[in-house]
């Protein structure tokens, strides 16, 4: 049975399930689920980020708690309050379908069914004969990527000048993109809906040239620097799928649909982080459940796993790899566990576990991109990460040692950094409402706090951390979204939104802005900032923190990536 039919029948039977406990409400509980809550909560609610919401999880707890607390969050953890959305008959109704829910999504890869659901969508050879070069900006490297995750778009974003070049679908919620350092002419992303897609961004429009259907939700993607191959991971089914990176061909599958975690048993594992580095030609695959990571020898023959690294901490989440100067340039990959508070240092050249870096109790470190710079104050390299559930960014060194911890306002989803900037920037986006909206300049030097964006609804302010003084402001006010329906592009066959910068009518309730994941663009000069409930991208100079302008018209942007950024950072 071929993974769209498959899926389809899967949904079909939840989706049943679904009307069976609405009571008075008319709330499609597992469409809600998969929109909503799974990203936090995993597709079999076997618990990640959030807790597990499995039947056997939930027999123990009250009914009317469990209610109060999709209505009301829960304070310090990355549950956010739905009493905006959900009414009591649906947070009821939303319980009754979780205490009740059966999972029926035991699958197992099968390369064969993958490989079924490859297609061209244009003709890659032909398009860089005719456009050897860049179209729509100077250089590729010009290109800043960006997700639009409740549009389903990948946007591709002139980094010089902040202008749209284009807007594609690509899957429900595009999740991570990345680029092909060897040839940066070839882009990828990969949905929450398991579509991997290939772009061509110097031609016209950077149009979609291949993708393929990887499983049911996947999250983490990651392309060799010698350019030949990407692999995607996978929730669900677990596992990872190896492609050639030129035409997104589906060469192998790696099954991780019982595999040995923490506690010695045989479960089913979700893929979490995979990461590409300079120092060896290796993917590392972080198994979330199994606490374990997997490392990928592409170079060899039917691309085999030459080293199991194991008792990381349990649920395993996004990683970064070092960029300490010289031989050790990519070495370790530092992987968050957030179920165990703790940064696991997996050593490329040993295979095996180096450290830990515990980052404090509850604390659910995540890193994101993650920050890798040298101290010339202290005349080494630090590392860092924000927690999920404390207002904290940890810092430590390459002897695995902490040598700092910069209190913030809230827990955070992001950090990073560049050589052009003096700070590391660190979000809030998890932290309340009354502070979410705030991501903080933390100088590279001195380890404090320097400065703080702060975004109000209809007021933004730059702001000294230390005496409070307001150093700029800036007009935030908000405006309605633009939209278009989908079209056909210039090239190729995948569909395309257009996109207009003109401004739509004020929004005359306007929402607390909630700012993440902030990205180094434009030479470096520039730094995007993502506004996920205002539909826009702030952009910022990145020696200063003043407010430059804003990308509007956006739905929900999350994440983005500068391609001339990311050529630099190991396994980025």
């Amino acid at each position: 049975m071929k993974i769209g039919k498959i899926l389809s029948l899967t949904a079909c039977s939840v989706i049943a399930a679904s009307s069976l406990f609405a009571g008075s409400s008319t709330m499609n509980f597992a469409n809600v689920y998969e929109k909503e809550c799974q990203g936090c909560h995993g597709p079999i609610h076997q618990g990640g980020v959030g807790s597990d919401l499995r039947p056997d999880a939930l027999k123990k707890k009250e009914r009317h708690v469990l209610r109060d607390d999709i209505l009301n969050g829960i304070p310090n953890t990355a549950m956010p309050q739905w009493q905006h959305s959900f009414s009591k008959d649906d947070a009821d109704g939303m319980v009754d379908w979780l205490m009740n829910w059966k999972d029926n999504t035991n699958f197992k890869l099968n390369l064969e069914e993958i490989k079924g659901t490859w297609t061209k969508l244009a003709d890659r050879e032909e398009l860089a004969k005719k456009y050897p070069n860049a179209v729509d900006t100077k250089s590729v490297l010009d290109v800043t990527f960006a997700t639009e995750r409740d549009a389903s778009l990948v946007d591709f974003i002139d980094s010089t000048t902040g202008k749209v070049l284009s807007r594609h679908k690509a899957g429900f919620a595009v999740h991570v993109t990345v680029t092909n350092k060897k040839n940066p002419r070839y882009a990828y992303s990969i949905s929450r809906s398991g579509r991997l897609t290939m772009f061509d961004i110097a031609a016209p429009g950077q149009p979609a040239i291949a993708s393929v259907q990887v499983g049911f939700e996947s999250r983490g993607l990651a392309v060799s620097p010698d350019g030949k191959y990407v692999i995607a991971g996978n929730y669900t089914p677990g596992g990872a799928v190896l492609c050639d990176a030129m035409t997104l061909e589906p060469l192998k599958a790696y099954d991780t649909s019982a595999v040995i975690n923490m506690d010695g048993q045989i479960e089913a594992s979700r893929v979490a982080s995979l990461a590409d580095t300079p120092y060896g030609p290796y993917f590392a695959m972080a198994l979330k459940d199994a606490g374990r990571v997997y490392l990928i020898d592409y170079s060899k023959p039917g691309f085999p796993i030459v080293g199991d690294v194991a008792n990381i901490g349990k649920i395993l989440h996004d990683a970064f790899l070092n960029e300490d100067e010289g031989k050790d340039f990519g070495r370790y990959y530092m992987i968050a566990s957030q179920g165990s508070d703790v940064m696991g240092i997996v050593d490329f050249k040993e295979k095996n576990l180096a450290a830990k870096v515990y980052t404090g109790e509850k604390s659910k470190p995540h890193p994101g991109q993650g920050s890798s710079w040298f101290n010339k104050t202290m005349g080494k390299q630090l590392h860092a990460t924000v927690s999920m559930n404390i207002g904290s960014v940890v810092i430590w060194d390459s002897n695995w040692e902490i040598v700092k911890k910069v209190p913030t306002s809230g827990g955070g989803l992001f950090v990073g950094t560049a050589h052009e900037t003096p700070y590391i920037w660190a979000d809030t986006v998890i932290g309340s409402p009354e502070t979410y909206n705030e991501v903080y300049l933390i100088n590279k030097e001195t380890l404090e706090a320097d400065k703080i964006v702060k975004v109000g609804k209809t007021e933004g302010q730059l702001i000294d951390a230390k005496t409070k003084k307001v150093l700029q402001t800036w007009d935030a006010t908000q405006y309605e979204t633009i939209t278009f329906p989908e079209s056909d592009p210039q090239i190729g066959k995948d569909k395309i939104i257009k996109y207009t910068d003109k401004l739509g009518e004020k929004v005359k309730n306007p929402v607390q802005p909630r700012l993440l994941h902030a990205e180094p663009a434009n030479h470096g000069k520039w730094t995007m900032i993502s506004e996920w409930t205002t539909g826009r991208i702030g952009i910022y100079e990145s020696d200063s923190g003043k407010f430059v302008k804003y990308i509007n018209n956006l739905t929900t942007p999350t994440f983005t990536y500068s391609v001339e950024h990311r050529q630099t950072i190991p396994g980025a």
